[in-house]
C-alpha cells in the first residue's frame, strides 16, 4: 500500500481544520438566529439580556420569594422566564431539602408517614407569587398567540406578492415602488412564531435576491440599493470588529445578535461580487467574539470545579462529624450548630458543573440526613429519661403541695429545703413542661416559706419589744438598792428575775443583753451574806430558766446535761485521787500540815460535788 506524501498529510489536515471551524462558525450563527428568533417573536424577551442574573443558589428561601416577586413587579412578564424557572429550582431543592428533615424529625418521634404535613410561610409566599407568574405568563402568551398566527398570515402574503413581482408587466420604476412598499410593509409587520422566523426570513430573503436579479434591466435602481446595502453592512462588520476587542464579553455577544438582527431583518442583499467577502469579515469577528465567550465559559467552569471541590469537601465534614461518638446534650448542641454552619456554606458555595449537580446534592442530603437519624436516635433516647425526670419533679411538686399550708416549721422547713435541693439534681424534662412544673413548684414553695417568714417576721418584732424592755429594765435595775433582811432582799432579787423572764426572747444578735443582766444579778446576790453554793444554785436555775426560752432548748439543755455529768466524773476522779494520796501518810499525824491540805482538799471537792449534783438534779426535773 503507498503512503500518501507529507503534503498530502498537511492538506488533509487543513482541509480538515478549514470543516471544524466552518462547522464551529454556523454553530454560533445558528445560536444567534434561534436568539434573534425568539426576541423577534416577542418584543419584551429583549429585556432578558439586561436582567441580573443572582446566584440563586446561594439565596435562602425567604430571599428568593423576594427576588420573585421583585422581577414580577419591576419586569415584564415574558422577559424572566429563564430567570424565575432557576428561583423555582433552587427554591424547590432547598425546600424539599427542609421538608425532608422535618420529615424525618416526625418519624422519628412515633409519628406515621401517612400523618406527616408541613407547611411555612415562606413557602405560602413563594406559591402565591409563583401562581402570579403563570397566570401572568399564560395571559400574556394567549394574547401573543392570536397576533402572531395573524402576522405570520401577512408575512407569507407578502411573500407571495414578491414572487408576483417579477412577473408584473408594468413600468419597472412602478415595480420598483411597488417592491419598496413591501419591504416596507414587512419590517413595519409584527413578530411571529419563533419556529416559522427564519424560513420565513429566509425564504423573504431568496424573493428579496430574486426581485434584484431581475432588475438587471433598471441597474441604476438595483446599484443604489445595492449601495446602500453594503455601506450599512460594512458599517456593522466595522462594529462587529469593534466589540471583538470588548473586554466585557458577555455584553459584545449580546450587542453581536443585535447586529446580525439587523443585518438579517433590516437590510437587502449587496452586489454578488461583494457577498461572499463581507459575510465572510463579519463570520470572523463573530467567531473572534465567540471564542472569547468560550473562554469565559471555560474560566467559569473552573469556578464552578472549584465550587465542586468547596462542597465535595463540606460533605467530607459533614460525614466525620457524624463519625465523632457523642453522648451529652451540650455535645449534640455544638454538633448541631456546626453542621448548620456546614449546610449555610453548601448552599453559599455556588454552582458546580451541571454533570455532576444531582449527585453531589444527592451525596450532600444522605450525608445530612446521616446526621440528622443520629440526632434523633439521641434525643428519643433523652426524652425517655426526661420522661423519667419528670415523673420523679412531679413527685416533689406531690409533697410540696402537701406540706405548702403545714404550721409545723420545725418539722416541714427541712423537708422543704430537702426537696428543693433535690430538685436541682434531677436533669431535664421535656421542654413542652418544663415552664409548667416549674412554676406549679415554684408557688407551692414560695406559698411555704412567705408563711414562714410571715412568722418569723412577727417573731423578730416581739423579739426587738422584748429587747427595748429589757434594755430599760436593766437601766432601772442598776440602780436597785436593797435595805431588807437578807431574805427580803433575796425576794426582791428573785422578783427582778421572774420580771426579766416575763418579756420574752430577744433577736440572737441582742443576746448580749442576758449577759448584762446576770453580770447585774450576781452582783446582787454578791452583796448579800448567803452560802456560796446557794447563790451558785440561783445563778444556775436563772441560767435554765434562759435555755428554757431559747430556740433550741432541748439541744441547750442536753448540752449543759453532758457538761455537768463531765465535771461530776471529773470531781470524782479528783477524789479518789485524793483519798489514794492519804494511804502514803500512814505513819503520819493527823495534823500534819501535807495530811491537813489533803483532807482539805478532799472536802473542798466533796463540796463542789454536792453542788454538780444538784445542778443535774435540777436538769433532770426539767425533763
Amino acid at each position: 500500500m503507498e503512503k500518501p506524501n507529507a503534503n498530502e498529510n498537511v492538506e488533509t489536515d487543513t482541509e480538515s481544520k478549514a470543516v471544524e471551524t466552518e462547522k464551529e462558525e454556523d454553530e454560533v450563527i445558528n445560536e444567534i438566529e434561534e436568539s434573534n428568533a425568539e426576541d423577534a417573536e416577542d418584543e419584551g424577551n429583549k429585556e432578558r439580556h439586561t436582567i441580573e442574573v443572582k446566584e440563586y443558589d446561594t439565596m435562602s428561601l425567604e430571599a428568593l420569594a423576594i427576588e420573585l416577586e421583585k422581577l414580577l413587579k419591576n419586569e415584564k412578564v415574558q422577559a424572566i422566564k429563564s430567570h424565575v424557572d432557576k428561583i423555582n429550582t433552587a427554591f424547590k431543592t432547598k425546600f424539599q431539602a427542609l421538608i425532608d428533615e422535618k420529615k424525618e424529625e416526625f418519624l422519628n418521634d412515633g409519628g406515621n408517614e401517612i400523618d406527616f404535613y408541613y407547611s411555612s410561610p415562606v413557602q405560602k409566599r413563594f406559591k402565591e407569587a409563583y401562581k402570579e407568574y403563570r397566570k401572568r405568563l399564560n395571559e400574556h402568551y394567549q394574547s401573543l398567540e392570536k397576533n402572531l398566527k395573524q402576522n405570520l398570515a401577512d408575512k407569507l402574503e407578502i411573500i407571495e406578492e414578491l414572487k408576483g413581482l417579477i412577473n408584473l408587466e408594468e413600468n419597472i420604476n412602478t415595480t420598483y415602488k411597488h417592491f419598496k412598499e413591501l419591504q416596507e410593509r414587512w419590517r413595519n409587520t409584527g413578530p411571529i412564531p419563533r419556529d416559522k422566523y427564519n424560513n420565513a426570513w429566509n425564504s423573504y430573503h431568496h424573493h428579496v435576491e430574486m426581485f434584484y436579479d431581475f432588475l438587471h434591466l433598471n441597474r441604476d435602481l438595483r446599484d443604489l440599493d445595492f449601495k446602500h446595502n453594503l455601506e450599512k453592512k460594512l458599517m456593522i462588520i466595522k462594529r462587529a470588529e469593534e466589540l471583538a476587542q470588548d473586554d466585557n464579553v458577555m455584553r459584545a455577544f449580546r450587542e453581536l445578535q443585535e447586529l446580525h438582527k439587523m443585518w438579517k431583518e433590516e437590510l437587502g442583499p449587496v452586489a454578488r461580487e461583494h457577498r461572499e467577502e463581507i459575510w465572510g469579515r463579519f463570520k470572523v469577528a463573530t467567531k473572534i467574539i465567540n471564542d472569547k465567550r468560550q473562554l469565559y465559559y471555560q474560566e467559569i467552569d473552573k469556578v464552578y470545579e472549584k465550587n465542586l471541590e468547596v462542597k465535595l469537601q463540606i460533605i467530607a465534614d459533614i460525614e466525620a462529624i457524624n463519625n465523632q461518638e457523642s453522648k451529652s446534650h451540650s455535645a449534640w448542641q455544638k454538633k448541631i450548630k456546626e453542621i448548620e454552619a456546614l449546610r449555610n456554606a453548601f448552599f453559599n458555595a455556588g454552582k458546580v458543573p451541571i454533570k455532576v449537580n444531582e449527585s453531589t446534592w444527592a451525596k450532600f442530603k444522605e450525608s445530612v440526613r446521616t446526621f440528622n437519624r443520629q440526632k434523633n436516635a439521641f434525643y428519643k433516647g433523652l426524652k425517655k429519661e426526661q420522661y423519667k425526670n419528670l415523673q420523679q419533679k412531679l413527685e416533689l411538686i406531690k409533697i410540696a403541695e402537701d406540706n405548702k399550708d403545714s404550721d409545723d416549721f420545725e418539722a416541714t422547713t427541712p423537708l422543704m429545703k430537702k426537696i428543693q435541693s433535690d430538685w436541682k439534681k434531677i436533669g431535664h424534662v421535656p421542654r413542652k413542661d418544663s415552664d409548667k412544673i416549674w412554676k406549679q413548684f415554684k408557688s407551692a414553695c414560695n406559698s411555704y416559706f412567705d408563711k414562714l417568714h410571715a412568722k418569723r417576721n412577727a417573731a423578730n418584732q416581739e423579739n426587738i419589744d422584748a429587747f427595748n424592755k429589757k434594755n430599760d429594765f436593766l437601766n432601772t435595775l442598776k440602780d436597785l438598792k436593797l435595805t431588807g433582811t437578807k431574805d427580803e432582799n433575796l425576794a426582791t432579787i428573785k422578783e427582778q428575775i421572774t420580771a426579766w423572764r416575763t418579756f420574752g426572747k430577744v433577736p440572737n444578735d441582742k443576746r448580749y443583753i442576758e449577759g448584762k443582766f446576770q453580770k447585774t444579778i450576781d452582783g446582787l446576790l454578791a452583796s448579800l451574806e448567803m452560802d456560796k453554793n446557794e447563790i451558785e444554785m440561783i445563778k444556775f436555775e436563772n441560767k435554765l430558766d434562759n435555755i428554757n426560752t431559747s430556740d433550741d432548748d432541748h439541744r441547750n439543755l442536753d448540752n449543759e446535761r453532758s457538761f455537768i455529768r463531765k465535771k461530776i466524773d471529773e470531781v470524782k476522779s479528783k477524789i479518789n485521787q485524793l483519798e489514794n494520796n492519804l494511804q502514803f501518810f500512814t505513819n503520819v499525824d493527823d495534823d500534819n500540815p501535807l495530811v491537813k491540805e489533803v483532807h482539805h482538799n478532799i472536802d473542798t471537792h466533796k463540796d463542789a460535788l454536792k453542788l454538780w449534783k444538784s445542778k443535774l438534779q435540777k436538769i433532770k426535773d426539767l425533763y
